[in-house]
């Protein structure tokens, strides 16, 4: 989560150290006359380090590994942080508090939240996710995907939805019950996390 100004050829262009994908990466801001430019430099700087072009399928199989939250697709205005596993992102001492401050504080009071997004990962390599598809707990149906693909590091379909129960949704109700997803009507065995089942403790991108 830092910034700084690089050259790329004659150009100056932002550099982020941030990432979408939940490796060690760079985002850079480049002014639209000098992209092309920048595209060309780039391609031609990694030629020895065998880089490549990746289109948007990569990048949201490799975000879902990591279990990163898409807005407007994974959630949207109706979710709030808590439920969506954002809390740590939303401080509520911020100086001058924030529109919606109070109501976020009444939900974190509240305790372990009925309605919890986890990651899936099927048990069976073989099955796809798409999004939608319906998830059991115990053989009762809790809620459904919103999205979903494939994990090629973690062997197997991955997706992101979330779950509501009557009860707070607790981790050991997580870790200990026995999670299924529907697809084209065959319910297949999935392991649940509230964490990202790819590189939980944030190593790769902190290196």
């Amino acid at each position: 989560m830092t910034c700084q100004d690089i050259d790329v050829g004659y150009w100056v262009v932002k550099a982020f150290r941030v990432t979408f994908v939940g490796e060690l990466g760079w985002e850079l801001q480049v002014p639209s006359y000098a992209a092309v430019q920048v595209y060309n430099l780039l391609k031609e700087a990694g030629k020895e380090f065998g880089l490549r072009d990746a289109g948007m399928q990569t990048l949201n199989s490799l975000r879902l590994e990591k279990a990163y939250r898409d807005f407007g697709l994974d959630v949207d205005n109706t979710d709030n942080p808590i439920s969506a596993g954002l809390g740590f992102a939303v401080k509520l001492d911020k100086p001058g508090g924030f529109i919606g401050r109070d109501a976020l504080a009444a939900i974190k009071a509240e305790g372990v939240p009925k309605v919890r997004m986890l990651q899936f990962l099927l048990k069976d390599p073989e099955p796809l996710l798409y999004g939608n598809e319906c998830l059991y707990l115990n053989g009762t149906e809790v809620g459904h995907l919103q999205i979903g693909g494939y994990g090629h590091s973690l062997g197997g379909a991955v997706g992101i939805g979330f779950a509501e129960l009557d009860a707070p949704l607790t981790t050991a109700i997580i870790s200990e019950g026995t999670w299924e997803v529907e697809v084209a009507g065959e319910r297949i065995p999935a392991t649940a996390s509230l964490k990202p089942l790819f590189d939980p403790k944030m190593e790769k991108i902190k290196s």
